[in-house]
């Protein structure tokens, strides 16, 4: 390392976040960036360390020692191409991660953890900036076709992993532009969707073609794309939201998150909404059911809509400040997180049972909530137990609800491809991946549940090897 020692000499410093007074009146991103000099800074405290734990944690694997001490060599073009060895997208994990790489830092003993997820977003925007990220397209096609359904994280970079190996690949994309939930999922104010155009511009130079405004099992069915591409695989995420059936359920204003996150994300970016058809919080109560990244992400949106006021409903007990005994280094902390959104203006109730909502014709009117009392076996699951008091009622004009996500959208998709009721609800592959469907292969949240978009990524390129097995005629079955 440039300067072993450099933890020691240098704490940590985040770029921090606009002042909130600014920041909720648009959705301009939230976060600011450090100078050169104090990145470069931070960069030095990366400590050569024994076991670099960091490694461990990302599913990506990623070369983070090497390209801090690069960065701090002031050798940015160095540091962006070890980035990119393991990362296809960096200006997305550096923006939208939970950084998995730094809390098990070595240095988040002391909770000082290297500001690798910064460092991350810095390395790649600089790397833009002096014209080093450029197309790099095939030199020869091995006349093989893939067909990638999604535009995510993981049809990303499916795409660019498969088209390396030089076979052609066409995204379907069931919008009317690609990124998928990094598109119309995460709000503008996390990540700017001017990123995500930046980078299809040079992945459509490189040759990968984007076929958008078809759906799969709609438009066109998995059996004709299977007679067309020598491969297919499937990367259409989780879509299917979990709900809350409750009394009360079909009251009108009461939405998923997503289709509000969504429906938002259109209208920053041009697209017109028939008022009849609008989500909109202004002057009206919020009630946030689900205490995740996205619940925070309608709070956040909430507020610049200009709610009355936001409350963000958990049902699980509110989390330790510090990590509890049995939550040991160098594993996710389960510990209470303020998001950026919290910060702007939220109430937040923990321990809490949605049981009914009211309204009238009109629509909902209030949530009825009952505090529930958790105890720990010896195994560390926590067991919901009866109520814990009375029961609240909370005044509501709209509600989200953002309580996770049950399964891919079947709709119109094979039917042998769903798992048995009571069952896995995802799509089911072998351990290559492949469906029960020869050529058919699966890859992402669609596999594994909803999750990170790392988790994809990396689940993504191991998919992309298999595929490429398949197609050049290297693919064998497992025998028992």
């Amino acid at each position: 390392m440039g300067d072993p020692l450099g933890f020691l000499k240098v704490g940590r410093k985040e770029a921090g976040n606009r002042p909130v007074k600014e920041r909720i009146d648009d959705f301009g991103e939230v976060e600011q960036t450090l100078n050169p000099e104090d990145r470069k800074l931070q960069a030095s405290r990366c400590m050569d360390c024994g076991v670099p734990f960091c490694h461990w944690a990302c599913p990506l694997a990623p070369h983070i020692p090497e390209w801090q001490d690069a960065l701090f060599r002031n050798n940015w073009k160095e540091a962006s191409e070890m980035l990119h060895l393991s990362n296809e997208f960096p200006e997305f994990t550096g923006r939208v991660c939970p950084a998995l790489c730094e809390k098990s830092c070595v240095l988040a003993i002391h909770n000082e953890a290297v500001t690798i997820r910064e460092n991350e977003a810095a390395v790649v925007e600089k790397a833009f900036e002096r014209g080093w990220i450029t197309p790099r397209p095939p030199k020869y096609r091995t006349g093989k076709k893939v067909a990638v359904v999604g535009s995510g994280p993981a049809g990303l970079t499916l795409s660019v992993r498969l088209n390396r190996m030089s076979h052609s690949v066409d995204v379907l994309e069931k919008e009317s532009r690609p990124g998928g939930l990094l598109r119309y999922g995460i709000p503008d104010f996390k990540l700017n969707k001017r990123f995500i155009d930046r980078r299809l511009e040079i992945l459509q130079a490189e040759g990968i073609v984007f076929r958008t405004g078809i759906c799969v099992g709609r438009d066109v069915s998995v059996s004709l794309l299977m007679e067309e591409y020598d491969a297919v695989v499937l990367a259409i995420g989780t879509g299917r939201p979990r709900d809350v059936l409750v009394p009360g359920r079909k009251l009108q204003g009461i939405h998923f998150a997503m289709d509000y996150l969504v429906q938002q994300n259109k209208v920053n970016a041009g697209m017109d909404i028939p008022d009849e058809q609008r989500i909109h919080a202004a002057g009206k109560h919020v009630v946030v059911i689900g205490g995740g990244d996205t619940g925070s992400d309608c709070v956040g949106t909430a507020i610049r809509q200009n709610a009355a006021s936001v409350t963000q409903v958990e049902i699980l007990p509110r989390p330790p400040m510090s990590r509890p005994p049995d939550n040991h280094w160098p594993f996710w902390p389960e510990i209470l997180r303020t998001s950026s959104s919290h910060e702007e203006g939220c109430r937040r109730l923990w321990s809490m049972k949605t049981v009914a909502f009211e309204g009238n014709k009109q629509g909902v009117q209030a949530v009825r909530l009952e505090p529930v009392r958790w105890t720990r076996e010896e195994t560390g699951q926590w067991c919901m137990g009866k109520t814990a008091g009375s029961e609240q009622r909370l005044a509501a004009d709209l509600v989200l609800l953002a309580v996770g996500f049950i399964s891919p959208v079947f709709d119109g998709l094979p039917k042998e491809l769903k798992g048995k009721p009571g069952g896995n609800p995802h799509i089911r592959v072998n351990e290559k991946y492949m469906t029960n469907i020869p050529g058919l292969f699966a890859a992402g949240d669609a596999v594994i549940g909803a999750s990170l978009v790392v988790k994809a990524m990396a689940g993504a390129m191991q998919v992309a090897e298999e595929v490429h097995r398949f197609i050049s005629g290297h693919y064998m079955e497992k025998k028992d």
